[in-house]
C-alpha cells in the first residue's frame, strides 16, 4: 500500500503500524513495511505533489484537502473518513520558563518579549500563525524575530536546539520531539483546529489494504493513542 500521510497523524500512525502489519500479514524492516511506502509532509506539500500527478492508496490530510480532491476526481466520492482533531500550539526548550498564553493578551505580550520565533512555512500552522500576529496587531513588530526552519525540519528541532525561544506548530507534531516542553495551544478565540481526515485515491491498486489502514485509525484501539499523541478522536 502507498500512502500520502500528513506530518499532522505521523506519531499516531506509526505507533499503530505494527499491529496493523502484524494483522494483514505484512513482514517489517527486512523486506520493507507499509511505513516504507508512506511519503510523510505537510498538507499543502502533498497537496503540490498529487497536482503534479503523485498519487496512491490512500492519503491522509485535512478534511478541506481530501474534499478538493474528491472535487477533483483524484479520490472516490464518499470515501472521507474523519479521524481525529488537532490543536495548534506552543513550546518551550525543555526546562525553560513557562510564558503566559492564557489569552490573546497574554500571547501577545509573551510573543512581544520573546527573542525568537518559529513556525513552519507549509504547515498548516505556519500558515494560519501569521494571522494571528495580524489580529493580536504585531505582524510588523515580531518580523525581525520569526525563525522559518528548513523544510524538513520540524519547528520542536529548532526550540530544542534553543536557535527560537518560542514554537508554533500543531501540538501533534510537538510532543514527539525529545528536548521540548508544550507551554499549551494557542488561547480561545484565536485558536485553529484542524480536522485530519482519509480518503481514497482513484484506481487505488489495494483498496482493501487501504481500508483496512483506516478501520485501524478510527478503531477503539486507536483512541488512547490520538489522545497521548495530543490530538482528539473523531467519532
Amino acid at each position: 500500500m502507498k500512502g500520502l500521510f500528513s506530518n499532522g497523524v505521523k506519531a499516531v500512525v506509526l505507533d499503530l503500524l505494527p499491529e496493523f502489519e502484524r494483522a494483514n500479514g505484512v513482514t517489517p524492516v527486512i523486506t520493507c513495511s507499509i511505513s516504507c511506502s508512506i511519503t510523510w509532509a505537510s498538507t499543502n506539500m502533498l497537496m503540490d505533489e498529487i497536482r503534479k500527478g503523485a498519487t496512491g492508496d490512500l492519503a491522509i490530510l485535512t478534511d478541506e484537502a481530501i474534499d478538493e480532491l474528491i472535487r477533483q476526481g483524484k479520490m472516490v466520492a464518499g470515501s472521507r473518513v474523519d479521524l481525529a482533531r488537532s490543536a495548534i500550539g506552543i513550546a518551550v526548550r525543555e526546562r525553560a520558563p513557562k510564558p503566559d498564553i492564557g489569552s490573546a493578551d497574554a500571547l501577545k505580550q509573551t510573543l512581544l518579549s520573546a527573542r525568537t520565533i518559529s513556525y513552519s512555512r507549509t504547515g498548516i500552522s505556519g500558515v494560519y500563525f501569521p494571522t494571528v500576529l495580524e489580529r493580536l496587531g504585531i505582524g510588523e513588530e515580531v518580523a525581525s524575530k520569526v525563525l522559518i526552519p528548513p523544510s524538513g525540519v520540524p519547528v520542536g528541532e529548532v526550540v530544542a536546539k534553543g536557535d527560537a525561544e518560542i514554537g508554533v506548530q500543531q501540538i501533534s507534531e510537538l510532543l514527539p520531539v525529545p528536548g521540548i516542553e508544550i507551554v499549551g495551544p494557542l488561547p480561545p478565540g484565536l485558536q485553529k483546529v484542524t480536522v485530519f481526515s482519509a480518503g481514497l485515491f482513484t484506481g487505488a491498486s489495494e483498496p482493501q489494504v487501504a481500508n483496512a489502514l483506516v478501520t485501524l485509525l478510527r478503531s477503539a484501539a486507536a483512541r488512547p493513542v490520538y489522545q497521548r499523541k495530543g490530538m482528539e478522536p473523531v467519532g
